[in-house]
């Protein structure tokens, strides 16, 4: 059933962590050198393991249950990631590393937000199908 909305959204939250963290810097430091993701191999690594966790989703859609928790683990690790953005612009004393920060550290928000979508529709599925089974 790869026809349903989860699949659209669990594409897009990966599409999000694996494409766009080559196209929006995360910060910008005070000598005005653009920091990506791909510079930095925690944030690189992580964002590579949600998108790879994402798309592991997709096709686990026979056993809904696991497909739910996985959406839960890939949400988990994106607070962690952007606990770790969190930890490096406001740690760091006198903003001596980060003088700007970019738009890439607010992917994680959108990615959290895509993958709450997909695991509402996740259940909603898993709703339908018991209750279909009620019926039988």
């Amino acid at each position: 059933m790869l026809q349903r909305i989860q699949t659209i959204y669990l594409l897009l939250a990966s599409a999000v962590s694996g494409g766009l963290i080559f196209v929006f810097h995360l910060w910008i430091t005070d000598s005005g050198v653009s920091v990506f993701a791909k510079d930095e191999l925690l944030y690189l690594g992580l964002f590579l393991a949600s998108a790879v966790l994402s798309l592991v989703t997709i096709f686990m859609f026979k056993n809904r249950k696991s497909q739910f928790v996985l959406g839960r683990l890939n949400i988990i690790l994106n607070f962690i990631l952007l606990g770790f953005f969190v930890y490096q612009s406001l740690n760091v004393s006198g903003e001596t590393a980060v003088s700007e920060k970019g738009i890439g550290m607010l992917l994680p928000i959108v990615s959290i937000v895509l993958l709450a979508l997909a695991n509402k529709a996740i259940k909603k599925d898993e709703e339908l199908v018991k209750s279909v089974d009620r019926l039988r």
